[in-house]
């Protein structure tokens, strides 16, 4: 598949969700859209400089973190990160932007009136640091019908030499996840990889996308990202991800003596519209924590 040149004023590898069809028929057809110029420099510039109060200890424990250093650069204290998941717990700056009409309004077209979201993941992923293997999302967070929806927010110009993500086009139609396997490529950091898939390294496709931008994604999508090998610097990226409020969400075991088809995972924020399930109130399950390099993507 021949990629094409990266407009100027979109910074995407295709035309914008707007363009060509709308965005609920490209996301149909392929997987994935770009939202172009989401969130304004400033909106931007806040969300890393609030990475680095995160980063510093500022905004509560992050399970896992080492203890800030004594005159270190705010550069140098995010770059011991690679991932901090749940950010939305300990900042009202991440929650708020969980919640971003610019967002959530996309996402009511490809999702449904009535939506929810149950991860945040914000990457720092600096000079050297590894990508993930190819992967679906829902092979990690499972729901009932399908509706699961990534929405990776660039903090930083997201390119090939800095480690953009890739995907394969089209690879969410199936409606099949594929097997995985352990791997020991270095270059990685998620510890399975997806394989036996139809489709071959030359369909994919490099989404190269500019700060602000949003990148949506379907949770069947095959997708991948290599290391950062750039020379110095980030690629900052807020990674929340969504479903639709009327599926149930089999994310953890389910109580004793309850069918595994009743299994609902309540630690949810709801964006858009009505919570069906909204008697069984909700629940504070997983904590902020950093992701330790190798320990795998999506909590599992």
């Amino acid at each position: 598949m021949t990629v094409r040149t990266i407009p100027e004023n979109t910074g995407s590898t295709l035309p914008s969700a707007s363009a060509a069809g709308g965005l609920a028929s490209r996301f149909d057809r392929d997987g994935y859209a770009v939202l172009p110029g989401v969130l304004t420099p400033d909106e931007v510039t806040e969300l890393r400089a609030e990475t680095v109060r995160i980063c510093r200890g500022e905004r509560g424990v992050v399970e896992g973190a080492l203890p800030p250093v004594a005159g270190e650069s705010d550069d140098d204290t995010v770059r011991r990160f690679l991932c901090v998941h749940y950010p939305h717990k300990l900042s009202a700056l991440m929650l708020d932007t969980m919640r971003h009409p610019a967002v959530v309004g996309p996402l009511t077209e490809v999702i449904g009136p009535d939506v929810k979201s149950m991860q945040s993941m914000l990457f720092v992923k600096s000079e050297g640091k590894p990508g993930q293997a190819w992967h679906q999302d829902e092979m990690f967070i499972p729901t009932r019908d399908r509706s699961l929806t990534a929405a990776w927010l660039a903090l930083d110009d997201a390119t090939v030499d800095n480690g953009c993500l890739w995907v394969l086009p089209g690879s969410h139609r199936p409606g099949v996840i594929y097997p995985n396997r352990e791997h020991d490529d270095a270059r990685y950091d998620c510890t399975v990889e997806s394989y036996d898939f139809p489709y071959d390294e030359s369909d994919a496709v490099p989404v190269e996308i500019a700060a602000g931008s949003v990148l949506l994604f379907n949770g069947y999508l095959l997708h991948k990202s290599l290391p950062n090998t750039g020379r110095r610097g980030f690629r900052r990226a807020l990674v929340n991800h969504y479903m639709s409020a009327a599926s149930l969400l089999p994310w953890a075991a389910p109580e004793a003596e309850q069918p595994m088809a009743q299994a609902d995972f309540r630690d949810i924020v709801l964006v858009a519209g009505r919570d069906p399930y909204a008697y069984k109130g909700t629940a504070g399950i997983r904590m902020p924590r950093v992701r330790r390099d190798r320990a795998g993507g999506c909590d599992r």
